[in-house]
């Protein structure tokens, strides 16, 4: 790939993973799609990194999926199993970085929206700018919450705030965020990545084994089920973008 939006600065035993398109709100594609998840799985044997720092740009973390990128997945030339494997990027994305052995911490500034909620419910801490907002606007636009995300965040917030998240779609500003244990700290505007640095460098100065497996014990018991309860979303999503429902949606969505 040419131009490439990802970028891996290292520091000793922490690392930052920087993701900026510089367009359209740095909303995932499929090469940003596909760029994070290879650096996510370049970390699954490194012994040396014990913390990663992922953030995007210094304006945006994203306003979620492309819809530009979404609308070229309806290609007639392209095989019903290709769109299958397409619609499955983002889980395959969140799985890599839920499973990076190293402490991961997500940094968000100013939005970050649908599939920018659900990547960083695969990290294991969060950190909002205090003018940062989170918004989930699937059901809205006729979709259901999908890159394995929905477990996730009912593990983190229950089950009426999931829904109500979910559901009404109302957008989150850090303050509730934090009240509602979906973020784990709010950094002054602009100061998110430095702040989710402090925690790295924290994590970093553990024990490697322990906090290893710690990490490892605590995923597999809080998500025993995740894959069982999701591991169809990206097919349900296929199905409900086609409805009439959800076209009926997106019509109304984008007319606002």
């Amino acid at each position: 790939m040419s131009d490439n939006y990802v970028t891996v600065q290292r520091d000793g035993p922490l690392a930052t993973v920087t993701f900026d398109r510089k367009r359209n709100l740095n909303a995932f594609d499929g090469q940003l799609i596909l760029e994070l998840t290879d650096v996510a799985r370049s970390f699954h044997d490194d012994l040396e990194t014990r913390a990663v720092v992922l953030t995007g740009s210094t304006r945006y973390f994203s306003s979620g999926a492309d819809l530009e990128d979404l609308a070229s997945r309806n290609d007639p030339e392209v095989s019903d199993l290709e769109k299958r494997h397409t619609f499955f990027r983002g889980v395959r994305l969140c799985e890599a970085w839920e499973t990076m052995p190293q402490i991961t911490i997500a940094a968000m500034e100013r939005l970050a929206v649908g599939a920018g909620v659900a990547l960083p419910l695969a990290c294991d801490w969060r950190v909002m700018g205090e003018s940062c907002f989170l918004y989930v606007p699937e059901v809205k636009i006729g979709l259901n919450l999908q890159w394995g995300a929905l477990p996730r965040l009912v593990n983190l917030v229950g089950p009426a705030r999931a829904k109500r998240i979910c559901i009404l779609c109302e957008k989150m500003d850090a303050r509730t965020a934090l009240d509602w244990g979906l973020i784990d700290e709010i950094a002054a505007d602009g100061q998110a990545a430095a702040k989710a640095m402090e925690l790295a460098r924290a994590a970093a100065e553990m024990p490697p084994i322990a906090t290893r497996m710690i990490k490892e014990a605590v995923n597999f018991t809080a998500g025993a089920l995740n894959r069982t309860a999701s591991f169809a979303d990206a097919d349900q999503s296929q199905l409900t973008a086609a409805s009439a429902d959800a076209r009926t949606a997106r019509e109304s969505f984008n007319k606002k």
